[in-house]
């Protein structure tokens, strides 16, 4: 085990652990604050160094992948199609997952969040005359992420 090694399983639980407080913050809150995601995106630079990544390409590759996903976050949020704190927790975990994962990392948020809004509009269905359907995307967003988070540990 290398000296780092300890480091980067730690930040990775704690990542975990911002994500449980996000997915449940959205669920209770429909709400993922500001200091969470900040707290979440200023990890990535630790984890960075401990995990020995180097600034080209790597820590670059990270910032594009965070700048990418927020613009086109931004865009889903004009759209009305995703929250804001999804956008912004999408993009701060882009700063942790590398892009041939983040992919994943997405395909499997549209599932759980595909899933996960199925089951809220049958739950709906059973008591009509409600408001609309919100579905808590944190929580999908969560979900893949520590479905993924294995591999940034390896």
């Amino acid at each position: 085990m290398t000296p780092e090694e300890p480091v980067t399983y730690a930040l990775l639980g704690s990542l975990a652990i911002a994500l449980l407080a996000a997915g449940l913050s959205d669920w209770r809150h429909r709400l993922i604050g500001n200091r969470l995601n900040a707290a979440i995106a200023l990890g990535a630079p630790l984890f960075w160094l401990a995990s020995g990544l180097h600034p080209w390409p790597g820590i670059a590759a990270q910032l594009a992948l965070a700048g990418t996903t927020f613009a086109i976050g931004a865009a889903l949020f004009a759209c009305r199609a995703l929250g804001g704190g999804d956008v912004k927790l999408l993009a701060a975990l882009a700063l942790w997952v590398p892009p041939a994962l983040f992919g994943r990392l997405v395909v499997a948020t549209a599932l759980v969040g595909g899933l996960l809004a199925l089951a809220l509009l049958l739950a709906r269905m059973r008591r009509p005359g409600g408001a609309p359907v919100a579905v808590p995307y944190g929580i999908a967003i969560a979900a893949a992420t520590l479905w993924v988070l294995p591999a940034l540990g390896g």
